[in-house]
């Protein structure tokens, strides 16, 4: 399978990305979490939106670097995915401004 030409470029690993595969019944217990909560009829709900929504406007998997955002007024809004995933801070990170 290919790489994903639009994930970043970090070789290195998270703090908890690190603690995840040195601790392997914390991973299956947040891996079994997070399947249930992502398969929750308002997380797929909420997926389908903005799937759509992306495809409406030409920018679901061609590669532009776009992204829907829900942040701007309740509306949703063409932004670069890095900016719009990145706002509320990776980890321990502080939130970008």
């Amino acid at each position: 399978m290919a790489r994903n030409s639009l994930a970043g470029k970090s070789i290195g690993k998270s703090k908890s990305a690190v603690y995840f595969a040195n601790n392997v019944d914390a991973r299956l217990k947040k891996n079994a979490y997070n399947k249930k909560y992502h398969s929750s009829p308002s997380r797929v709900k909420y997926r389908q939106d903005l799937n759509k929504a992306n495809r409406k406007a030409g920018t679901y998997g061609n590669k532009d670097g776009l992204d829907k955002s829900h942040t701007k007024k309740n509306k949703l809004v063409n932004e670069k995915f890095s900016l719009n995933r990145a706002r509320n801070g990776k980890g321990n990170n502080p939130k970008k401004k």
